[in-house]
């Protein structure tokens, strides 16, 4: 009777084993993207985005850029090459002249808006595991906007809500209150160019 005990006691901790674990997979997960440097937890929609991307994205530790996050890069974009803290300008001017479009706008190129794109999110995540300042979501979902609208001109215009051009449009403007009426009337303006 002790024997089957035993067993019963056993079988109860191997089937307890995952469970142990499985508290820490967050951090596993966290820990294998080389831009996560803190231990705040992220928001599940930034952990799933860190989930795709972190095959994308390379590190160089040996330059920092923004909350201390590993300069990123991304097929040959890094964020230091794009990072709008150390240009002088407000978050949007930056935005506006740096992922401008071209005319007409289907011949701009995505994918070299979606690395710009990628090391904006994988630097976000960064800052976001340490608790840093989220100053950088006006360039990114200026990135997402004009991604959407390229997307939209190109004959592929995004399904999901969130990722649709006047719904992207919405957080530029709600995370850019402080912004220039003129700069915030020029993404309102780009809003309506999807040709």
């Amino acid at each position: 009777m002790k024997f089957f005990a035993v067993l019963a006691v056993a079988a109860g901790l191997v089937s307890a084993a995952p469970v142990a674990t499985q508290g820490n997979d967050l951090e596993a997960r966290q820990a294998r993207a080389c831009f996560i440097v803190g231990n705040t937890v992220l928001p599940a929609e930034t952990q799933t985005l860190v989930n795709q991307l972190q095959s994308r994205i390379t590190c160089n530790n040996n330059r920092r850029t923004l909350s201390n996050v590993p300069d990123v890069t991304s097929g040959g974009v890094s964020f230091s090459s794009i990072n709008f803290a150390t240009s002088g300008q407000t978050a949007l001017q930056f935005a506006l002249s740096k992922f401008a479009t071209p005319t007409p706008l289907r011949n701009a190129n995505l994918a070299q808006f979606q690395r710009q794109l990628d090391v904006y999110i994988a630097t976000e995540a960064g800052i976001r595991s340490v608790g840093g300042n989220l100053a950088i979501k006006v360039p990114k979902f200026f990135l997402q906007f004009q991604i959407s609208r390229i997307q939209t001109a190109q004959g592929n215009p995004p399904t999901a809500p969130g990722l649709q051009v006047n719904h992207l449009l919405e957080k530029v403007l709600k995370n850019a209150p402080r912004e220039n009426a003129a700069l915030l009337n020029q993404v309102g303006q780009l809003a309506t160019t999807l040709a």
